[in-house]
């Protein structure tokens, strides 16, 4: 398990860098196969990577939010924190807390899909 975990976090890193050097302003995550995992690695500055559940990855993205002043405004007509961190991990894998400071999350397969 552990080497599956190591081999989801160097893909994640990779795609990371490759979004970074492609400077993609934003990156959706519209491809059903990305809704179904399960498993996300999260980055903020200065601080180690993270792996987390999608349930763990929903409430750290609710206190990312309450770190805002202001809710974006493509969230404002969502209910709650819960609503909006949910909008969030379905759509964006990154979110500006303050000007220079982003916070990012990518979506990760611990194993290989199904065939079926």
């Amino acid at each position: 398990m552990q080497q599956l975990l190591n081999r989801a976090i160097t893909v994640a890193e990779g795609a990371w860098q490759a979004a970074l050097i492609l400077a993609m302003p934003r990156c959706c995550m519209s491809d059903p196969l990305i809704r179904e995992l399960d498993h996300y690695v999260v980055l903020e500055p200065g601080r180690p990577q993270e792996m987390l559940s999608a349930a763990e990855t929903q409430q750290w993205l609710e206190e990312q939010l309450a770190r805002l002043g202001q809710v974006p405004a493509d969230l404002l007509d969502l209910p709650d924190a819960a609503a909006r961190a949910q909008r969030l991990l379905e759509t964006a894998c990154e979110l500006e807390l303050e000007p220079g400071l982003v916070v990012q999350w990518f979506a990760i397969r611990l194993e290989p899909p199904a065939r079926g």
